[in-house]
């Protein structure tokens, strides 16, 4: 998304993304649609509150926002800061602790295109016998775990996974438009075999994720946690993934 198209224009784009009228975003964000068209068409410059007020209902991320505001001609709101920064040590030390914790489960943290930020000891289920090119920094965990000479290779049920995860990426290049994770999508489709929709069994309260690990067969499920409100780009754009036993095998093998 180029930061020197007008503020409508990409408005517009990300009415489009959402699938909404213009119609619908009035109402969406008690406007009228007369107002919604000058904005798109450049008739009406919005001012600063308008933009983050119409980007607030079309769902668009913290920096994508930034970008929508300097196109309008004001300042960036929101702040990005490397999570290195002295001012997110805090975060930082909070993230670590979240993800020892966990232990001796596997958890890690991943920015906006699954590169590792970082984990604990446990990760070590996953990363046993990859190809140690695919370990240089930034490690992908989308990458490292769908390409044939990662940790894909052990997945048993890796259809299965390849079915879950190829739609969330897609999805999540669509709602964001970020053309690095289109490129990621495209690359691991072509990785093969044929993904599989088929829904999981009932029994499951999640998609198992079953992988060979050092002569056993673990299962895990996963969950992500997100900060709820942030108002800062780079606490916006951290996920933390959790690995939970999803047996009493894998919890006994990995208390070992």
């Amino acid at each position: 998304m180029s930061h020197d198209r007008p503020v409508g224009v990409l408005l517009r784009e990300w009415r489009h993304r959402r699938k909404l009228s213009q119609l619908d975003l009035a109402i969406q964000a008690d406007v009228s649609a007369r107002h919604v068209s000058f904005v798109e068409t450049g008739r009406t410059i919005p001012s600063s509150a308008m933009v983050i007020h119409l980007a607030e209902h079309l769902g668009v991320p913290l920096r994508e926002r930034n970008r929508l505001l300097v196109a309008a001609g004001h300042a960036p709101l929101y702040q990005q800061r490397p999570l290195d920064d002295p001012d997110l040590d805090r975060v930082r030390e909070a993230l670590e602790r979240f993800v020892r914790a966990h232990e001796p489960y596997p958890a890690l943290a991943v920015d906006r295109r699954w590169n590792l930020i970082l984990a604990n000891d446990a990760l070590d289920v996953f990363l046993d016998g990859v190809d140690p090119a695919l370990l240089k920094p930034p490690i992908n965990m989308m990458r490292l775990g769908l390409h044939p000479d990662g940790f894909a290779k052990r997945v048993r049920n890796l259809a299965q996974v390849r079915g879950y995860l190829l739609p969330r990426l897609a999805r999540q290049a669509a709602t964001t438009g970020d053309a690095e994770l289109h490129t990621l999508y495209d690359e691991l489709i072509a990785y093969g075999p044929d993904h599989d929709n088929s829904p999981p069994d009932s029994a499951d309260i999640a998609l198992p994720i079953r992988i060979h690990h050092r002569g056993a067969d673990l299962c895990f499920i996963n969950a992500i946690t997100t900060f709820g409100t942030p108002f800062d780009i780079t606490l916006e754009e951290i996920a933390v993934e959790t690995y939970l036993p999803a047996d009493t095998r894998t919890a006994d093998f990995l208390k070992r």
